[in-house]
């Protein structure tokens, strides 16, 4: 492989170059995770929970909650077991968990989309500051040596803007991701809290 691109580019190239490997494998985890997540899904558990406890069927949505991998059903699962001190409380934690695992990566992802076309910008400048000092020195008489600065400041450009452009697109795509499933449990739990409070008055009367 040749790799004569990256030294004509700079020291500059590198932190590229790290920038692009660390988003490659921010996007390939959150990928297999985000895929991973939707496997997991059981709406019509989802349902089924929802109709226990509306009718005051605490153990048995318990139960019945019991190794399901869905997110929100285990969410649902850690409020149900510490509903006595707080039902409201417990979800709010839970649910902060499983957002937090959601969202995670997802600043380094985004520092990236910023600082890739800075270091860019970087190499830029550094390119044209070689271009200068080798006409002060030499004038015109080295043309290979000043367009050697000129194609250092276009390379890091081009590649800076490339990393960012790359990393745009997964990391938009995983924050969509993210507001829809934080929307989906918020309504989800909420309902469940309903139907649970809706329930536990049913069994009292």
């Amino acid at each position: 492989m040749n790799l004569d691109w990256i030294v004509q580019g700079g020291p500059v190239m590198y932190p590229l170059l790290a920038c692009s490997l660390v988003s490659v494998t921010i996007t390939l985890e959150r990928a297999i995770f985000w895929n991973r997540e939707r496997r997991s899904r059981d709406r019509a558990l989802l349902d089924r929970l929802a109709e226990l406890l509306a009718r005051g069927e605490v153990a048995q949505a318990q139960q019945a909650s019991e190794g399901s991998r869905d997110p929100i059903v285990r969410v649902l699962r850690f409020g149900l077991e510490h509903r006595h001190e707080s039902l409201e409380a417990a979800l709010k934690l839970a649910a902060n968990e499983a957002i937090r695992r959601m969202r995670r990566y997802l600043k380094i992802h985004d520092t990236i989309v910023t600082l890739a076309p800075l270091l860019g910008i970087l190499g830029t400048v550094l390119g044209i500051i070689t271009s200068f000092d080798v006409m002060g020195g030499s004038g015109v008489d080295n043309p290979i040596a000043v367009t050697g600065g000129i194609a250092e400041a276009l390379l890091t450009t081009a590649v800076g803007l490339v990393v960012a452009m790359l990393s745009l697109i997964p990391y938009n795509w995983f924050t969509a991701r993210l507001d829809e499933e934080v929307s989906v449990m918020e309504s989800r739990l909420t309902s469940f809290e309903i139907m649970y409070r809706k329930g536990v008055s049913g069994r009292a009367s």
